[in-house]
């Protein structure tokens, strides 16, 4: 099976295109786990126990995981493999290199930690995108407009009348193209005029869309312009806003509402899942 088909598959099954994060902070797990040694596991189990029904996949992002040092890569070997197997795994590395070591990250990534799917930055060019799309089963976001405040200082730069973030979104297209990986773009909720542009110019590539939660995006616009021409949902990931609900005995609970109230929210808004 594919990503996309696992992708897709997973969608339809929990009418659902959330994207849990696991952005696991130690000294913010709930308060009933501070007495744990390596308190990231039993949080991560918790939350994915509490939401595996509600959601198309889980984005475990690695930074927080090398804050830890090696409890820290253990936390992650054992958390992926605790996700079920019908939902993609989406490792947020947003690696960046090129030949022997992008191929090292390329095995890392999904060979040692399963993932179905990384992200990516497109900075150096094809030479750091192709080495993960010689796994035909697996895929790609690469980064094209984010999230953050300070995106547009270079992701809006113009040259010849095309934003970077524009030639970014060309470039995937022949890299999804080629394959024979999948290859997708990271378009934050957060810019919905930029997000209705890529899919203009993308309309065969499935969107990673931060955003959406704690940094106030737009789900409309991301519901509306993620979905591409063959029908595959945007990954709309949320991390703050669902995993970290409540810091109190009733955190999985609370998480699982939270996770809830979004997805309902997306099964509102017309035509979403008319497939």
């Amino acid at each position: 099976m594919t990503f996309l088909e696992k992708l897709t598959r997973a969608q339809q099954k929990n009418r659902s295109y959330l994207c849990v994060g696991l952005d696991i902070v130690t000294a913010n797990t709930p308060l009933p786990l501070q007495y744990h040694d390596e308190p990231m596991l039993p949080f991560a189990r918790a939350i994915i126990e509490a939401t595996q029904d509600l959601v198309c996949a889980y984005k475990p992002n690695l930074g927080f995981f090398l804050a830890e040092g090696a409890a820290g890569m253990v936390a992650l070997e054992r958390i992926v493999r605790a996700i079920p197997e019908d939902i993609p795994i989406i490792l947020d590395g947003k690696f960046g290199d090129i030949g022997n070591t992008a191929q090292a990250y390329a095995r890392g990534a999904f060979e040692q930690f399963k993932a179905d799917a990384v992200t990516l930055s497109p900075y150096i060019g094809s030479d750091s995108i192709k080495p993960f799309l010689a796994y035909p089963d697996r895929g790609v976001f690469v980064l094209a407009r984010t999230s953050n405040p300070n995106a547009g200082e270079f992701q809006n730069l113009t040259t010849d009348d095309l934003a970077l973030y524009e030639r970014v979104a060309l470039s995937a297209n022949r890299w999804h193209s080629e394959g024979p990986g999948a290859c997708g773009l990271v378009v934050g909720a957060t810019a919905p005029a930029e997000l209705e542009r890529i899919r203009t110019i993308s309309p065969d590539l499935p969107f990673l869309i931060p955003g959406v939660g704690a940094q106030g995006g737009d789900l409309e616009s991301a519901m509306k312009y993620g979905v591409t021409r063959n029908g595959v949902g945007p990954v709309i990931n949320v991390s703050r806003a669902v995993i970290y609900a409540s810091r109190m005995v009733d955190f999985a609970d609370a998480a699982r509402n939270a996770a809830l109230t979004i997805v309902e929210q997306m099964r509102r808004i017309p035509g979403a899942f008319a497939a």
